[in-house]
């Protein structure tokens, strides 16, 4: 039989590498950037057209190569970064495997302008699909310029499985805010499409965190700093208040690298326990500096994983260091055990009000009020024994509420709230609902409970609502005839500048569902308007801060443009679980619902309502 296994030419070689190291644009920006600030660079351009698809340029002030180490820099495997196998356990710049240049000249049109400080002339070397075009002396300014131009041209199928501008310059924001944030010291800025996104001059931590999310954060950031003999930990956390329900401000760098780590996420979390709900996720910027010798990053051509040699142990400190930054700063609830052993320094203003204002013949002393922290100026910190006394009192009576009552206290059992009561007796006054009808009422505040002829529905209020809204934004969409309610004040909207991309591609859209929002430039817009009949009362600006994070995460679902607005738009602006409805604000939510087209399924998949068939319920009680 004829051999059949042959080596491979390289630049088919160099497309299978590619297909591991250079994904999409956002792949490319990150590798570039890494290089220039291997080389020391204090300053770093990235200019994008159509988010890095026609071109990616990056300029850096580095050291520059010679004639001879910019040709072979385009060589596979070819790297100053390592020079034998024990060097991958001592890692201290970014790169370190020599492919990523090679990957990149495989898929893509690229020119290279660079030149060392102490030279006159540079070199210019030209390669498409692995192969040199043109290797020449020119005049460059100190440092490498990359041009890396029609990126997967010669891979028609790996170009087509390219998402949308939005999609793929939302990735390589990612990665420019990842290297930008490990490296305050260097001065960076980027351009897409003739707009400049970032201009983030050289500072400390703190100073680079503003630039990239915008000013309001500065007064989100809670300062954590540790050192013990294994690991430093320092940067910052984000105060419980602030969560928010996506991800996407949350950031580990281990020795200046950006790492992704669900395990030290984890710890992160459980740092933050009992102070975030279960759905909302803290923001936080962590530098772990940790001797080289005890991780390996060499796990994925990505290197964005890594292994410790004790993982559980920096879990530890990280959780333990972020919970004392936490007490520290006051964030969190914590004890004064030095305090004196009295209430006195708890008393709420209301309570000294309270005191001030009743007779002193009406002494609590003895019979204090647990309700509220208003105890008497002779109320002293209770011992075990008259501790227990009072627990006593307040479980007292329950014995005579047991299966021992008589008969006639059995009788009948009514279960009625005042609310209830009240919005019964409005509904009645109101006439909108016939004596026979049966009313709907919530559940927890989160469903409503509405009576059919076959039994009844349980009706998740924000699931409806979603879809109401959902149908009605896709209508306006078509009609574009959204009524708008004119601010007596116009407001200031500040996003962070990624979020201003975003934003302004949305923007037109937006404005025909009843907004008038205008660009103010940068990272600013004005508020001059809202939609009538759905945002009266409510914060317009915290309403479209939910809608930004919402589509954004619907971005990778290949969403139509308007279908994301109106899908982001209904989740960020519908009714939440947990707001008290009115009757008649129930009623006119399931009069919405079922006038619907799909009334069944909210935008995102949930179910709107379940119905509950009196048989089904029949034989349930007898089995």
């Amino acid at each position: 039989m004829a051999d059949i296994i042959q080596l491979l030419p390289d630049s088919i070689a160099n497309q299978i590498a590619a297909g591991e190291v250079i994904q999409r644009p956002a792949s490319v920006v990150k590798e570039l950037l890494e290089n220039a600030i291997d080389a020391g660079a204090t300053s770093i351009q990235v200019i994008l057209k159509d988010a890095g698809k026609a071109l990616i340029q990056i300029i850096d002030n580095g050291c520059g190569m010679s004639e001879t180490d910019a040709r072979m820099s385009f060589e596979r495997h070819a790297t100053s970064k390592i020079r034998d196998a024990k060097d991958l356990f001592c890692i201290k710049t970014m790169g370190f495997r020599g492919e990523a240049l090679a990957s990149i000249a495989a898929v893509a049109q690229v020119e290279m302008r660079t030149r060392q400080h102490i030279h006159d002339l540079g070199t210019r070397i030209v390669i498409e699909g692995s192969a040199v075009k043109t290797q020449e002396p020119c005049q460059a300014p100190s440092g490498t310029t990359f041009f890396i131009k029609n990126l997967f041209y010669n891979i028609p199928a790996r170009r087509n499985f390219l998402k949308s501008d939005s999609v793929e310059m939302r990735h390589i924001l990612d990665e420019f805010q990842r290297i930008a944030i490990a490296n305050p010291e260097v001065h960076f800025t980027l351009h897409h499409n003739n707009n400049e996104l970032f201009h983030l001059p050289s500072g400390n931590l703190r100073q680079r965190l503003v630039s990239i999310f915008g000013a309001q954060s500065n007064k989100k950031l809670v300062p954590v700093s540790e050192e013990t003999d294994v690991v430093r930990i320092n940067g910052f956390v984000g105060k419980p208040e602030f969560g928010k329900k996506t991800r996407g401000e949350q950031f580990f760098f281990v020795n200046n690298r950006f790492i992704k780590s669900a395990y030290l996420h984890h710890a992160i979390m459980s740092a933050f326990e009992n102070l975030l709900p279960d759905d909302a996720y803290p923001m936080y910027v962590l530098f772990i500096d940790i001797d080289p010798s005890r991780i390996d990053i060499n796990v994925h051509p990505t290197k964005q994983e890594i292994k410790f040699d004790d993982e559980r142990l920096v879990y530890h400190y990280l959780r333990v260091s972020v919970r004392h930054a936490l007490g520290q700063y006051a964030v969190m609830p914590s004890l004064d055990f030095d305090a004196e052993p009295t209430f006195t320094g708890y008393e709420t203003a209301a309570g000294r009000q309270n005191k001030e204002t009743k007779p002193a013949a009406d002494n609590r002393s003895e019979k204090s009020d647990w309700g509220r922290i208003t105890p008497p100026q002779n109320f002293a910190a209770p011992n075990a024994s008259s501790n227990l006394q009072n627990w006593k009192k307040l479980y007292e009576g329950l014995e005579e509420n047991d299966g021992d009552a008589p008969e006639s206290a059995q009788a009948s059992i009514t279960i009625e709230s005042a609310a209830t009561e009240t919005e019964t007796e409005s509904a009645t006054e109101q006439g909108t609902f016939g004596g026979s009808q049966k009313l709907p009422y919530q559940i927890h505040n989160t469903y409503i409970v509405s009576h059919i002829k076959s039994g009844f529905l349980l009706i998740d209020q924000q699931a409806a609502h979603e879809r109401i809204l959902y149908e009605r934004y896709l209508e306006l969409f078509e009609k574009k005839e959204a009524g708008t309610q004119q601010e007596l004040f116009p407001r200031t909207l500040r996003v962070s500048p990624a979020d201003a991309e975003v934003l302004r591609e949305m923007l037109p859209q937006i404005n025909m569902l009843g907004f008038d929002i205008q660009d103010f430039g940068a990272d600013t817009f004005v508020i001059h308007g809202t939609p009538a009949d759905v945002f009266a009362g409510d914060d317009s600006q915290k309403t479209i801060e939910k809608l930004l994070e919402q589509f954004k995460s619907n971005l990778e679902l290949k969403l139509d443009l308007r279908d994301n607005i109106a899908r982001s738009l209904a989740r960020s602006a519908a009714i939440k679980r947990g707001k008290v409805l009115t009757v008649l604000e129930m009623q006119e939510l399931i009069d919405k619902l079922f006038a619907c087209q799909m009334p069944f399924k909210s935008p995102t998949g949930r179910n709107c309502f379940i119905t509950f068939d009196l048989d089904e319920l029949r034989r349930k009680f007898e089995s």
